[in-house]
């Protein structure tokens, strides 16, 4: 049984409308406000039409404030953060000295020697502990920072008649404000392809926050979503979810030790151009054009969604696992994320997915996103 250490203030609020709160990053998170079909095709498609309400809030957020802050974020994370200027965030990845992937993160520039990193289930915060030994540089771990998260493309229609300038908020830009009278923090980045938004306030003061946007927002067509809403918008937005889909769940079949690089994942354009120095960079460079397997997309005929760890067949052998799979009357598809062999990973290649009860789907590879393919939609302006 998982221990769950850390706890939402908002937890009353989704227990009220049906929330079963399981363990995530060691806090009871609204995994489902009910199991059906219905409510999760519903809030999915508030996010992708309208807006959706998420508590976030399970994310883990690390103050770093001193001289040597920006030389520990350096050091764990593949971003020149010398280029980030306050006001400004950016997504990282964070490696082991093996150059294997252990975590994700985002970095927010608050002033000069003033950060905070906003990461997921994996190792980032121990990584940067380690490194700051010795240095000029405070490390704190903030869980009366909540978080709450509005996607969709009416939110910034919402937040436009209570935040001044929230229209001109760039993408991973930061604006320090206020929200019916409480002190927060919008950032313009989420997790699901859509133009949103993350609201970061005291913990005193989310379940105001919580309250007054779904009231004020409810004829707009905002509404709370369930956190396993994510699988679905990140799975045709291509956000990867550490370690879902990565081999700390699907083991390499060779027997190699958990763990896989960002030519692997397809994330290797989030090492800034040159950069050297940080943990595990000699061995990344090294690691390209060795892959083992790809990160890439599966593209399903009908309308049967792959069972999340569902069989990928290649001339009627398993050749890889489907790590997530989504149907979206929305946009008209049926796809997936799947790690697959090299040769496998273009575009056409003609594959089967077996789902659980042998149920076998005809599919091909195809690249991702699938969804704002040019991050049109994430990133408009006005």
């Amino acid at each position: 049984m998982a221990i769950i250490w850390r706890h939402s203030a908002l937890a009353h609020r989704h227990a009220e409308i049906g929330g079963e709160l399981e363990d995530w990053n060691g806090m009871g998170t609204a995994w489902f406000y009910d199991h059906s079909e219905e409510r999760a095709q519903a809030d999915y498609e508030a996010v992708r039409t309208k807006a959706g309400l998420m508590d976030v809030s399970g994310l883990k957020k690390v103050h770093l404030t001193g001289p040597d802050a920006a030389h520990v974020i350096d050091r764990t994370t593949t971003r020149n953060v010398e280029k980030l200027m306050p006001g400004r965030a950016v997504y990282a990845a964070m490696l082991n000295e093996a150059g294997m992937f252990i975590d994700d993160c985002v970095i927010y520039r608050l002033s000069v020697n003033t950060w905070l990193v906003v990461h997921g289930t994996g190792a980032g915060m121990e990584s940067m502990t380690t490194v700051a030994a010795g240095k000029n540089v405070t490390i704190t771990f903030d869980d009366d920072l909540h978080d709450i998260s509005l996607q969709g493309p009416v939110a910034v229609d919402f937040l436009a008649d209570h935040v001044p300038g929230i229209r001109d908020l760039a993408y991973f830009g930061i604006l320090q404000t206020k929200l019916f009278g409480c002190p927060v923090m919008i950032s313009r980045t989420g997790y699901t392809g859509e133009r949103g938004y993350e609201i970061f306030c005291q913990k005193k003061h989310v379940v105001q926050l919580w309250d007054q946007i779904l009231d004020g927002g409810k004829d707009m067509g905002i509404r709370p979503v369930q956190f396993s809403t994510l699988d679905r918008l990140r799975t045709e937005s291509y956000l990867l979810f550490f370690p879902g889909d990565n081999s700390e769940t699907y083991p390499h079949e060779n027997g190699d030790p958990a763990g896989d690089t960002l030519w692997e994942l397809g994330l290797e354009f989030v090492v800034s151009p040159g950069k050297i120095g940080f943990i595990g960079a000699e061995n990344h460079y090294a690691l390209e054009g060795r892959e083992r397997f790809k990160i890439y997309g599966v593209q399903l005929e009908g309308d049967t969604p792959a069972d999340e760890g569902a069989d990928l067949l290649q001339d009627g052998e398993k050749v890889g696992t489907v790590t997530y799979g989504m149907v979206s009357k929305v946009n008209n598809h049926n796809v997936g994320i799947a790690r697959m062999p090299v040769d496998a990973a273009k575009p056409g290649t003609k594959l089967t997915v077996r789902n659980a009860d042998g149920t076998e789907i005809p599919a091909v590879a195809a690249e991702m996103p699938f969804y704002d393919k040019d991050k049109k939609i994430r990133t408009a302006k006005g």
